[in-house]
């Protein structure tokens, strides 16, 4: 895999000096996936307890299935393009740290309570601070070009049918690998949330290692 670059500031913070091995997910996400919304609230747990760092990335489910002769997504009037679009209008303009900060925005309320599903985008931009002009771009095709190259950019990396979302982790050594998922019914509480990711670097070190599916 190519290793990424972006030097862009990650929505985790880093890890104190002497803290131990770092590591760094890349998180490529549609932003109106619910079962994609419980592994980014998992990994937040996670980069709450471990030194690790998220950086959050636009992809877009209308652009996977757009080839498709069915709708998998049950999405026959395209709006799953507005927040895509909107989110790649955030990372384009702000960086991968505002899109994380629009994402919690989009699926929480006011008083930090989960949606169970996304808000108002344009409600979402203003809490997260950000310009609320940016809701704009969900309905033209002015960011388009960025959401492909935020999206392939994930897909290209995973040799498989995959969905949302797709991480790419970076060991403390350097080393990468990537990974569709992991898929989770609901965040698990935080001494399962470790243990998954426990279980995601252990079989990180599996060079055969290619796929499993529940």
């Amino acid at each position: 895999m190519n290793e990424l670059t972006d030097s862009t500031a990650a929505t985790a913070p880093a890890a104190e000096p002497g803290a131990g091995p770092c590591w760094t997910v890349d998180f490529w996400l549609d932003p109106a996936c619910p079962l994609t919304r419980n592994t980014a609230r998992w990994i937040t747990h996670v980069s709450e307890v471990v030194p690790l760092q998220v950086t959050w990335r636009a992809m877009s489910l209308s652009i996977l299935n757009e080839h498709r002769d069915d709708d998998p997504e049950g999405d026959p009037n395209g709006y799953l393009w507005i927040p895509a679009r909107i989110a790649a209008a955030v990372q384009t303009e702000h960086g991968h740290n505002a899109l994380g900060m629009f994402y919690e925005a989009l699926w929480t309320t006011s008083t930090g309570v989960e949606r169970e599903w996304i808000d108002d985008p344009a409600d979402a931009l203003q809490r997260a601070g950000l310009p609320t002009s940016l809701a704009e771009a969900g309905t033209t095709t002015a960011y388009d070009r960025a959401l492909r190259a935020s999206h392939r950019s994930g897909v290209n990396r995973v040799e498989a049918e995959i969905g949302t979302p797709i991480l790419t982790i970076t060991m403390p050594t350097g080393d990468q690998h990537t990974y569709f998922g992991p898929v989770i019914q609901a965040v698990p509480p935080p001494e399962e949330a470790v243990k998954l990711w426990e279980a995601l670097l252990l079989i990180t070190t599996i060079p055969a290692f290619r796929e499993l599916k529940g």
